[in-house]
């Protein structure tokens, strides 16, 4: 064992926060310690003291651990002082010349306070088993030269010192041993930094890192020979964000796991995947052999993550979108083919989800003019360009007027108006909508609390706001929508929120929780555009809904076939047997109104009524108090 407080450590280097982890641990830890800061004040210091064994670091200013360990293996009275270097260095030549300078051990850096203990004791242990030998050795020696004496005491005493030598030989045995293992556990931690640098923790697939190496090779290689093609997958899983937020993020693990399973049994042993993170992977498709080659990979990989999943009791289904990019596009840099990859993905996810498609140089364009809208659409924020328009909801039976639905417009500098299915979706997926959606609400509100007060004879008006899915999700929702009726007066069950059947389907126990709250705050809620997901029947008792649209594209069937009459007819019985309210859309002729009566509609809108129209045209609807029936049987 080592006795610390009988042993001195000189400790050399030239970072003061080094310096002093490693003399507060160490003089901890029991040991006498002192501390240089550089190469010549350590070579000084040794002049007036002599430690067991010096820590000494590499790359200091002034003359190195380099030259510093030389200089003191030259000196008689240093040179027997072991010396541990202390480094970043991992070449192994760097080790190769610190040990030919003499030195006993390398710790690389950052180092671990359990290694330097251990590395220290160590070879104090063995110095002192050295010079224990050398000291035994010296006797051995002297009691040869005795050997005149007695040959019995002879005999005792080289069977004794044979003893010794024999147990001090195992002790170095050991010693040795364990400085072996201790030296490849270092390798072997080494080498798992090295991997986990490389390869995603999650999956174990390669990461962002590794894999833009493997492509700027690639890219190499398509210029050494002209008949390389490589090709880039970009892949994204669609609607992944339901899984995590329904299943929990475990079962969304699982299934990243999963799916990086399947994607690895599709390709070859020459292709490549790698994990970006999140829910995008991507892929490399080395020396394909003609163009369509990737697409074929692409229906592959389709179709074999369209299987249902199994995780945690769950059956899991996902889609994927696909983007791909063919290296006859001529690239230099894998950042652009990475870049038009997922502008490919991104258009396939435009078209309508679990699509692949190829990179076309038009994307690019879209793409830009993508990110102005964004931009616009920021500064249109800013600078107040949006509006509200208000389209008439009556009752079919008596054309009174019962409501009016908020609709918002955006005035562009250029002068055009446009309508919200050209930027509700990417204002949804920049967050804005939040903003846009709380200011119309506020603005709606306001505007029907001037009406009532302009025009006193005039039936209380409810106001039909759309609610975006996003806005659904906000942990503060219910306080938005209680601070914007307080401070416009505006009563509670006069408000209907509007929420699409998709996002009826899409609905976790969070929001469903919060549409209950909703509607014990006694605002009504609707859902717009009904019909067009039949599997929201079965689902439908699970929500506190008090009216159906339905969809305009049923609507617009009436007179043509006989298909949008019994869906409507099937949506009327269904509301009335659950208590709720009908809203025709979409209505523009007369036989749609007439029919849409007959079958027990009770409130509609459309171009027949009205289109939307702004503020001011609207008040004059009011102010001439019509009807806003284009039929004389209204």
């Amino acid at each position: 064992m080592v006795n610390q407080k009988d042993n001195v450590i000189l400790i050399v280097d030239d970072n003061p926060n080094n310096l002093k982890l490693l003399f507060d641990f160490l003089k901890e830890s029991g040991f006498k310690v002192l501390v240089a800061k550089d190469g010549e004040s350590a070579i000084e210091k040794l002049q007036e003291v002599s430690p067991n064994i010096i820590l000494l670091d590499v790359m200091m200013p002034g003359i190195d651990g380099f030259e510093t360990c030389y200089r003191l293996k030259a000196s008689v009275a240093t040179k027997d002082i072991p010396v541990i270097f202390m480094t970043a260095l991992t070449d192994r030549v760097d080790k190769v010349k610190g040990l030919s300078m003499g030195a006993v051990d390398y710790i690389t850096k950052p180092f671990q306070q359990e290694e330097v203990l251990a590395r220290v004791q160590l070879h104090l242990r063995l110095r002192n088993l050295t010079k224990t030998l050398e000291e035994q050795n010296v006797l051995l020696k002297k009691e040869i030269e005795g050997r005149k004496e007695a040959e019995a005491a002879l005999q005792k005493l080289t069977s004794e010192l044979e003893e010794r030598v024999a147990s001090q030989t195992a002790e170095l045995r050991q010693a040795y041993n364990e400085l072996q293992q201790a030296q490849v556990q270092l390798l072997q931690r080494e080498e798992k930094l090295g991997h986990d640098a490389f390869h995603d923790a999650l999956t174990d697939l390669p990461n962002r890192a590794w894999f833009m190496n493997r492509l700027q090779q690639a890219i190499d290689l398509s210029y050494r020979h002209e008949d390389y093609l490589y090709a880039v997958l970009f892949i994204d899983l669609d609607r992944f964000k339901v899984v995590n937020d329904s299943l929990g993020h475990l079962v969304g693990d699982q299934l990243l796991k999963s799916i990086a399973h399947q994607l690895q049994v599709c390709l070859r042993h020459t292709d490549a995947v790698a994990r970006f993170g999140g829910d995008e992977f991507v892929i490399l498709l080395e020396d394909i052999k003609d163009i369509d080659e990737p697409n074929r990979v692409a229906e592959r990989i389709q179709n074999q993550l369209r299987q249902p999943f199994n995780l945690n009791d769950y059956e899991v289904f996902t889609d994927i979108s696909i983007g791909i990019i063919v290296s006859t596009m001529g690239y230099d840099r894998p950042e652009d083919v990475l870049r038009d990859a997922d502008i490919a993905m991104y258009y396939a996810k435009a078209q309508g989800r679990g699509r692949y498609e190829t990179f076309d140089p038009a994307m690019q364009t879209v793409a830009m003019t993508r990110l102005q809208l964004e931009n616009d659409l920021r500064r249109a924020m800013a600078l107040q360009e949006f509006c509200v328009h208000y389209q008439p909801i009556v009752s079919l039976s008596t054309g009174q007027l019962s409501g009016f639905e908020a609709l918002v417009r955006w005035h562009h500098p250029s002068g055009t108006i446009y309508p919200p299915a050209e930027f509700i979706p990417v204002a949804e997926e920049t967050g804005l909508i939040n903003e846009l959606g709380w200011w119309v609400l506020q603005e709606a509100c306001h505007q029907i609390g001037i009406w009532q007060q302009q025009f006193p004879q005039t039936p209380p008006l409810a106001i039909n706001v759309n609610l975006s899915p996003v806005q659904l999700k906000q942990a503060n929702l219910l306080n938005r929508i209680e601070e914007i009726l307080q401070q416009t007066g505006f009563p509670n069950y006069r408000l209907k929120l509007e929420i699409t059947e998709s996002c009826i389907l899409e609905t976790v126990s969070r929001e469903e929780k919060m549409l209950k709250q909703l509607k014990a705050l006694g605002i009504l809620l609707c859902i717009d555009d009904f019909g067009t997901g039949y599997s929201s029947l079965s689902r439908l008792h699970e929500f506190p809904i008090d009216t159906l649209k339905i969809d305009r594209s049923f609507v617009s069937r009436i007179g043509l076939d006989n298909s949008g009459v019994e869906i409507i007819q099937t949506i009327v019985t269904l509301a009335r047997s659950r208590g709720m309210d009908i809203v025709a859309e979409g209505i523009e002729t007369p036989t749609q109104l007439q029919k849409l009566r007959e079958l027990g509609c009770e409130l509609g809108q459309g171009y027949l009524f009205s289109k939307p129209v702004d503020s001011e045209k609207a008040t004059e609807l009011l102010g001439i108090k019509v009807a806003v029936v284009s039929s004389p049987d209204i």
